[in-house]
């Protein structure tokens, strides 16, 4: 089922109205949708170079815009279900630890789920459900899906369809190593 899902999102990289079904694709992926906008959006970079930041802008903006649609969804769902649950098994004060902790660090989680394979939708979810606040939510998500699709844009762009495998193979490799690092640093700076 995956694997036609994936072959459908590929096809609509064709269609006359492409970049809509791109910011669709982008705007569901990143609160319910299993197939990231990359697969989409590579194979219409490629198809027109040209057009490589038009369409790296479409995927961040209706991307950020998703995942505000995340963040609701994890704000409004958990009120209503989730918080009830917790406090019948009287669990509430564990939560309330686990989202300060998150908190403290969730403008790293959404950086980070914003540029690497981590599924996005999880933490914007998870940034509604803890309330971390939305200024630094937006400032993350927009940061993370924007270097995320300029950089796979400006690749596509500059070396074409040759960079393509190494892009859908490596890529999402390479921003985890990244982000690993960058993190890595900042906790070595705050121990020293």
């Amino acid at each position: 089922m995956l694997r036609s899902l994936y072959d459908w999102t590929l096809s609509l990289a064709r269609h006359p109205h492409a970049l809509w079904a791109l910011a669709v694709v982008a705007f569901v992926e990143s609160s319910v949708f299993p197939i990231p906008p990359d697969v989409l959006m590579i194979a219409m970079i490629v198809a027109a170079p040209s057009r490589a930041f038009v369409i790296a802008g479409v995927a961040t903006v209706a991307s950020v815009a998703g995942g505000l649609a995340g963040y609701w969804i994890g704000y409004g769902a958990f009120e209503t279900v989730g918080r009830p649950v917790l406090e019948f098994y009287g669990k509430e004060a564990y939560f309330d630890s686990f989202a300060e902790r998150y908190n403290d660090w969730g403008a790293w989680a959404v950086l980070i789920a914003g540029v690497t394979p981590f599924p996005y939708k999880v933490i914007t979810i998870l940034s509604g459900v803890t309330g971390l606040s939305l200024v630094v939510f937006l400032i993350a998500s927009i940061v993370a899906r924007a270097l995320r699709f300029f950089i796979v844009a400006a690749l596509l762009w500059k070396f074409g369809a040759p960079i393509r495998d190494f892009i859908e193979r490596r890529l999402g490799l390479m921003f985890t190593l990244f982000m690993g690092l960058l993190l890595g640093g900042f906790l070595v700076l705050r121990v020293f």
